[in-house]
């Protein structure tokens, strides 16, 4: 076998240093050679490398963002594929990609797959969307950033008699919204995969303060729709056209206010949830998956990501995970309705 190279593509996430380290640690162990490449996709189509070792890796276990780099670029998009790429892989040995990152970066590994590429995918999102897998690495610390969040946003509401909205990540899922609103005791929980009434939330919300509880926590994701009435918000696109997302709480917090009179307060966690520090649930996931994908890798399997089912890890094919994205259960979000108000 000849050397096995790793990158990180796509927004950064707690727990890729720990995949990264997963990864290096396994094939060390296997008498195999690893090489890093910087910046992601960029770094392929540029020979952006460092070598990667287990010194290279001490001490990264616990760290935030990715040792490697991180960019949005794609070889399809910003190259010609697997052309693009031939260049770095012929003068550094690559011979097997270990790939991590969410459900674009996975497509463009599925893509160079299908070109002859020997590619193994780890799925990587805060929003935990991704489909052929029960989690991703990740989510659980976005999770509990959004709800420690939550525990201090409701001491101040309570101080203050105010109605405060916490908009967290959520671009088409509310998987954060969701879990951190449940862990947190919102009092109500917008997503994009469940309609909203505004008269409903205003009512729970009224009932509320008519009991003596006269502060209320509301957990928004950012890609619900506005408010009937209200625009839809023109969000600007950075400089690869994807659109920036966020302010939607403004919104709700304006109808809620015109609805009630109630003192209604914005908070938006934005990229707060995806920095720092992954916490142990995390930790352990991402070292597992990178362990797994090295396997798989060593198998000489191809086209296939490593994925969560249970308590166990296999390889499914990319192409269940790029086919669809994973929402937020029925049943999950009626256990969250239950505790609403």
């Amino acid at each position: 076998m000849g050397v096995i190279g790793v990158l990180t593509a796509g927004g950064d996430c707690p727990g890729l240093n720990a995949v990264i380290r997963g990864v290096v640690s396994k094939a060390v162990e296997s008498g195999i050679d690893v090489v890093g490449i910087r910046d992601g996709w960029d770094g392929l189509m540029h020979d952006h490398t460092m070598p990667l070792d287990r010194e290279s890796v001490r001490g990264i276990l616990g760290r935030g963002g990715t040792i490697l780099g991180t960019s949005r670029m794609d070889p399809y998009v910003h190259g010609e594929g697997l052309s693009s790429c031939e260049p770095t892989l012929t003068r550094n040995g690559i011979d097997k990609l270990v790939v991590i990152g969410g459900d674009g970066t996975l497509r463009s590994a599925m893509a160079l797959a299908d070109e002859g590429l020997h590619v193994i995918g780890v799925p990587k999102t805060i929003d935990n969307d991704i489909a052929g897998t029960d989690v991703t690495f990740g989510f659980q610390t976005a999770v509990q950033i959004a709800t420690d969040a939550i525990d201090r946003l409701a001491t101040t509401a309570e101080a203050h008699n105010r109605v405060v909205v916490v908009e967290v990540m959520g671009r088409t899922r509310g998987w954060i919204a969701t879990h951190a609103g449940i862990a947190g005791g919102a009092d109500y929980i917008l997503i994009p995969e469940v309609p909203y009434d505004v008269d409903e939330v205003v009512d729970i919300l009224r009932a509320r303060h008519r009991s003596g509880h006269r502060y209320s926590i509301l957990v928004v994701a950012e890609g619900i729709d506005p408010p009937p009435g209200y625009p839809a918000i023109t969000n600007k696109k950075d400089t690869f056209g994807f659109e920036r997302l966020g302010g939607v709480a403004y919104q709700v917090a304006d109808a809620i206010e015109d609805h009630t009179s109630f003192e209604t307060r914005v908070t938006i966690l934005g990229h707060i949830q995806r920095g720092g520090s992954p916490v142990a649930a995390d930790r352990v996931l991402a070292t597992r998956l990178g362990v797994k994908a090295t396997e798989l890798a060593m198998a000489d399997r191809s086209n296939v990501m490593v994925a969560v089912r249970g308590t166990e890890l296999v390889a499914c094919p990319i192409e269940e995970a790029t086919s669809s994205i994973r929402g937020v259960p029925e049943e999950l979000y009626a256990t969250a309705r239950t505790c609403f108000g």
